[in-house]
């Protein structure tokens, strides 16, 4: 299979392909790993080199053979070293066993190559670590691919690889499909297990999926590893029907609300607002009962949660690697946002974090009032389309950790509240800058309701399509 036939299929087409015997997986593999060497030169997303051969996997999983990537943070494979984007964990740290959606993806069939970038324990909304550099953007290599899954988003956005994992504790699933152009899911709180390291992480706020260039994807994915694990601590009811059926059914009469003002207050472009407010008039088009509306929430309690949660998190994290590697904390080996954010956490007292569990219970019971009377919720996912590396500097000496925090989510405000509440959410990329690049938007549901952003979101993708559009890095364009 050459590389330019291997681009011009997502992952279901691929395992189709497979399947049927039409081409094996050996040669799908091959043009996987030709394409990501062909971008990753100039975007920076793999950590290390990819894998000699492809992690064991099922062959008789609904993707077995479809070329994939780890990214290398939280999730982890058996014997395979985990950096987290820190220096703090020298030459990576091993682990006897599989996290339990590691052994998903391996069952589905899922070949994994490599291990892509990540901040420093994902605490940034750019991928531009010490540890790796930056990662650059596939449409603009001047600028970020987002965070901190953005090793992920570039390798697919550029067509190197149809899927990758990425995980979510503040929007980094959904920024790098927005500054990517690609579809980001966030599924429901408990939908995808974190086990058996995590009951939870970020107060449940932490979530695990993949990034896709297409619908249909993202529900096969999810209808592949969804539900819980043992012991987990959350539990959340199954779907009615696979995932994968909701691609093309009906959406119904939904009652859809539109925001483009932050909850924060802080300024969002032109760019942002003009996109939320062109999509919101294409439903109106397509028949949806459409209204400008945006729940009343205190935003200075959010953030005095949100914050602590955080940095109660990178306090956990430093102390573990430290724990396991026998590195310190000190500029020489954490960057200096993240070792002002954990040293934040280790002051922070237990009745501090019963306050910021009772907001965010406050915050939970208010949204899920408020969505009584809307089925989804439409908001710009960035406050800016793209933006450029450098912005966001996670080592700024200058930068304290509420700073930190604030620099973080004034360039994505709309995001870590769905963390908070646990509710779904999806950047799509239906709309463009002026410029012909990606702008994403974000939609919400109701706790649980995944089916409801599936099947709307594929009725976006057939409306105006977008898997046709290249970026200027991209493999099998030479």
């Amino acid at each position: 299979m050459r590389v330019s036939e291997y681009v011009e299929h997502d992952a279901t087409g691929l395992a189709c392909l497979i399947s049927s015997g039409q081409v094996s997986a050996g040669e799908v593999q091959r043009a996987a790993l030709q394409a990501i060497e062909a971008v990753n030169r100039e975007l920076n997303a793999l950590v290390g080199e990819p894998f000699e051969e492809p992690l064991a996997h099922k062959e008789s999983g609904p993707f077995s053979g479809v070329p994939f990537l780890i990214k290398d943070l939280v999730l982890h494979a058996e014997g395979v070293p985990s950096r987290s984007g820190s220096r703090m964990t020298g030459e990576g740290v091993t682990f006897p066993y599989d996290s339990d959606l590691m052994t998903r993806f391996r069952s589905a069939g899922l070949a994994t190559l490599g291990r892509t970038a990540t901040p420093e324990f994902g605490f940034n909304a750019s991928t531009e670590s010490v540890l790796t550099g930056p990662t650059r953007n596939p449409w603009n290599p001047a600028h970020s691919a987002g965070g901190s899954s953005g090793g992920s988003g570039a390798l697919v956005a550029a067509r190197a690889v149809p899927v990758a994992h990425a995980n979510d504790g503040g929007g980094s699933i959904r920024i790098p499909a927005a500054v990517n152009g690609l579809v980001g899911l966030k599924p429901t709180r408990g939908r995808v297990p974190l086990g058996p390291d995590f009951g939870e992480a970020l107060n449940g706020a932490a979530v695990e999926f993949v990034l896709t260039r297409t619908v249909r994807d993202c529900a096969a994915l999810l209808d592949a590893v969804h539900g819980p694990g043992i012991g987990d601590k959350y539990y959340t009811a199954p779907p009615g029907r696979p995932f994968a059926r909701e691609v093309g059914e009906a959406p119904g009469k939904l009652r859809v609300a539109f925001t483009t003002e932050a909850w924060s207050g802080v300024p969002v472009d032109a760019e942002c607002v003009r996109a939320v407010e062109g999509l919101a008039a294409l439903l109106e088009e397509l028949g949806y009962d459409v209204t400008e509306a945006s729940p009343d929430l205190d935003a200075e309690a959010f953030d005095r949660a949100n914050s602590r949660i955080w940095f109660a998190f990178l306090a956990g994290a430093v102390a573990t690697y430290g724990r396991l590697t026998g590195n310190r904390p000190s500029p020489e080996t954490l960057e200096a946002t993240t070792l002002a954010c954990s040293e934040a956490g280790n002051r922070l007292t237990a009745l501090d974090m019963l306050e910021a569990e009772a907001i965010q219970n406050q915050i939970t019971r208010t949204m899920g009032r408020w969505f009584l009377d809307y089925d989804v919720l439409l908001t710009p996912t960035l406050a800016h389309a793209t933006f450029p590396l450098g912005l966001l500097d996670a080592d700024d000496p200058d930068l304290g950790a509420r700073d930190w925090y604030d620099k973080i989510f004034r360039h994505a405000p709309f995001t870590a509240l769905f963390n908070m509440t646990g509710q779904p959410a999806m950047s799509l990329p239906v709309m463009t800058t002026g410029s012909g690049g990606p702008v994403g938007i974000q939609l919400v549901a109701r706790f649980g309701e995944e089916a409801t952003l599936i099947r709307l979101a594929a009725r976006l993708e057939e409306a105006r399509p977008w898997d046709g559009r290249r970026p200027p890095v991209c493999a099998g364009t030479s």
